[in-house]
């Protein structure tokens, strides 16, 4: 069936000849496109990964930051409204005691003016009584 004569050198090397060329032409740049690929997709699924880690940082401490913020306004508002308190009680001391003062100032007023009319009552009393007796001893007089 086969012949072993000058042609199957000829198409071992035209074979040989067709493998380098194939090799040179199709395979190495296809290769080298393969090679690229990967290194591209490597290199982005790498930079995916960093970036992720970074957001996933950022997130943390803006929620740190966020808690952190909350702690504050929870603390200024409780001393506000401890401040709030604080002036009220006082506000309704001083009201109390301007209250006490002018309810002792009414009843002293009310003293006064009880005194007086204990001395009026006490002057007019006298005077009836003068006249109650003048008018009594009147008659024997004369």
């Amino acid at each position: 069936m086969f012949d072993f004569d000058a042609t199957l050198p000829l198409m071992a090397l035209q074979f040989l000849l067709l493998a380098s060329v194939l090799n040179l032409i199709f395979y190495k740049p296809l290769t080298k496109a393969l090679d690229d690929r990967d290194n591209y997709i490597r290199t982005n699924h790498l930079d995916a990964r960093e970036r992720l880690a970074k957001a996933e940082r950022l997130t943390h401490e803006y929620e740190q930051q966020l808690a952190e913020a909350r702690r504050q306004s929870q603390a200024i508002v409780a001393q506000a409204q401890a401040e709030a308190q604080k002036i009220t009680a006082e506000k309704i001391a001083q009201a109390q005691q301007e209250a006490q003062a002018q309810r002792e100032q009414v009843a002293q007023e009310i003293e006064q003016q009880k005194q007086e009319a204990l001395r009026s009552l006490e002057q007019q009393v006298d005077a009836l009584s003068r006249q109650i007796l003048e008018k009594l001893l009147q008659p024997t007089l004369v």
